[in-house]
């Protein structure tokens, strides 16, 4: 089929890509000069394991083009709506300027009968604004088609996705359905599940989902919290609950907390929707998980100074990460970068590494020193924060990293380290919600625990 994919950030460009490798005739249109040129040479504007490899496949191929210009959506069958919903500047709901601007421009090119999907997620009731937008026209089609991206395995998730959703309603539903499985055909013939529903639960499906995530999240920290006050270890315990097949492991891992582009507005959006609709119990609900998510930073920043003899001013500090998980180069809402903000403005003098984000930390925080590679970061700490699980933080060798830092004190913040071959090699562990790992009595009297 000939498709369009409007806005070509992190979901439109895996989406993009993935459409065409499926053997579509794809263009992605977006209004960034820069991107379209870096996109258009088989290039990703931002670090996606397996997306550069993708997108350089499919251009070479010729299924795949990108432009600025919209008139180049005029011949597509089916127009993928994908660009960023963020958070209001002025409050916690949902920016629609980019996604109405987009629908608007679309209008003017679409050609009669085409098909027009939206993939953003958006507030419930969204889909009755565009489809006034385009009932001007009178013969667009229009479908909603959440995305369940995850960032660093986006590729893999569009690939082989756990399911896909369509929303459709009305006499237009039997068609915008049909148009939609040829679409997804190598998918559907794979085996992955579909699901047709109306347009709210559409809207809502995507929100809902990290809602729960969030929460799943946020109820672990909390358990932390309470592990931290009663001398217990939230590790063993979430390893325990996850063993309950009702409940799972996935998400139950107690930590910094969650960050990016998604779960944090996608929570404030869905509280903002339900306070609308007088929902209250959800509404105060997301309201504790947003809460909650927030003040693990501030607890991490205290136990640093803790660690410190109860202040962090005019020490050396190392953070280890600045991206806001693994795999991905995005800063935004990024637990690591917060907490590492935060130690500046308690007088740190703190040192980031990342092995992907470095210079979008840099470009938004230049008032920290960045290093790229680890050892060199390390070089002189007086304090180390794990705040990102990357793998080569996670493998680090620590009694290599013990000759390099000024004193062996380490706070895991993600519970991801062997805290006791840290302490095996003079180092003092602690982490959110775990008893504090100190030196084995070897170590102390026969190591040193700083050089």
């Amino acid at each position: 089929m000939r498709i369009s994919v409007i806005g070509c950030g992190y979901l439109g460009a895996v989406h993009a890509a993935t459409l065409a490798s499926m053997g579509h005739d794809v263009v992605g249109i977006d209004t960034d000069e820069s991107k379209v040129r870096l996109l258009s040479r088989g290039v990703a504007p931002f670090y996606e394991p397996g997306l550069e490899e993708l997108l350089a496949h499919t251009t070479a191929q010729g299924t795949l083009r990108f432009s600025r210009d919209f008139s180049e959506t005029s011949g597509a069958d089916v127009h993928f709506l994908c660009v960023g919903t963020p958070q209001s500047k002025t409050g916690d709901g949902a920016d629609l300027g980019y996604l109405l601007a987009a629908t608007q421009e679309l209008r003017r090119h679409a050609r009669a009968g085409s098909l027009v999907v939206g993939k953003s997620t958006v507030p419930v009731g969204t889909v009755d604004v565009l489809g006034d937008l385009l009932a001007e026209r009178g013969d667009l089609l229009l479908a909603w088609n959440p995305e369940f991206l995850r960032q660093g395995t986006a590729v893999k998730d569009s690939l082989v996705p756990d399911r896909l959703v369509y929303g459709a309603e009305g006499p237009q539903e039997k068609r915008a359905v049909e148009m939609l499985d040829a679409v997804y055909a190598p998918l559907l013939g794979a085996g992955v599940p579909r699901i047709v529903c109306n347009f709210a639960t559409a809207e809502l499906i995507k929100s809902a989902a990290n809602a729960y995530l969030a929460t799943k999240l946020s109820f672990i920290n909390a358990m932390g919290e309470l592990c931290d006050a009663a001398g217990a270890d939230v590790v063993a315990l979430s390893e325990a609950m996850g063993l309950d097949p009702r409940i799972g492991a996935r998400y139950l891992h107690a930590g910094l907390g969650f960050g990016g582009g998604c779960l944090p507005k996608d929570i404030r959006s869905l509280r903002t929707q339900a306070g609308s609709l007088g929902v209250t119990a959800l509404e105060d609900w997301m309201g504790s998980v947003d809460t909650i998510n927030r003040e693990q930073r501030a607890r991490s920043v205290s136990l640093a100074a803790d660690l410190l003899g109860g202040s962090v001013a005019g020490r050396q500090v190392t953070v280890l990460g600045a991206a806001f998980k693994p795999d991905t180069d995005d800063i935004r809402d990024s637990p690591a970068m917060d907490v590492a903000m935060r130690l500046v403005e308690a007088g740190a003098h703190v040192t980031v590494t990342d092995p992907k984000a470095i210079n979008n930390a840099w470009l938004r925080f230049p008032q920290m020193r960045f290093e790229t590679k680890p050892l060199a970061a390390l070089d002189g700490a007086e304090l180390v924060v794990l705040a990102t699980e990357w793998d080569e933080f996670c493998r680090l060798d620590p009694a290599v990293a013990g000759k390099l830092v000024r004193r062996r004190l380490l706070l895991d913040t993600r519970n991801a380290l062997d805290a006791d071959s840290w302490a095996a090699e003079g180092w003092t562990v602690a982490g959110l919600g775990v008893p504090g790992r100190r030196p084995r009595a070897r170590a102390a009297a026969g190591q040193p625990t700083s050089v």
